[in-house]
């Protein structure tokens, strides 16, 4: 009997915050010298099949829209770089709360081993699980991670 593929299988978000746009020129010795595009294209190539939103913004509600966007459609899972936001937001914090699927929150640099001023995460309260410090490459890593928590 041959196997029918899912027709429509869930999307993955993948959320970036500010200044993300700017990888590959900004700070280049803490976040290296990949672009955001190359980002997304080690993300596109890590899901395979499945499909991805890959977003980025330098404003926190276009961020919670996209949130409420995953909540609402039901997408697979949610992974997060929510940036400067890590830290300040709240409100990024209570919509991800509302997200019934896992969440993986990411970081390009092992916020733990920065200022002081990194270590406390509000989105680690809502998130499934933390990835820090393994460069770009942390989001093909996170991609094939939520792959494990969303499998059947």
């Amino acid at each position: 009997m041959a196997r029918t593929r899912p027709t429509a299988q869930k999307p993955l978000f993948i959320l970036n915050g500010p200044n993300l746009n700017r990888l590959g020129k900004r700070e280049p010795e803490i976040y290296g010298h990949t672009t955001l595009a190359e980002v997304e294209a080690m993300c596109r190539a890590a899901a395979g099949e499945r499909p991805v939103r890959f977003h980025q913004s330098n404003a926190e509600s276009e961020i919670i829209g996209w949130i409420h966007e995953a909540t609402d459609t039901g997408a697979a899972g949610i992974i997060i770089n929510p940036a400067a936001f890590t830290f300040t937001s709240i409100a990024i914090l209570d919509a991800l709360k509302m997200f019934q699927g896992p969440i993986i929150e990411l970081h390009i640099s092992n916020i733990h081993r920065r200022e002081a001023y990194y270590h406390h995460s509000y989105v680690s309260k809502a998130a499934t699980a933390v990835i820090a410090g393994l460069g770009p490459r942390g989001y093909a890593a996170a991609v094939h991670a939520m792959a494990a928590l969303i499998a059947p």
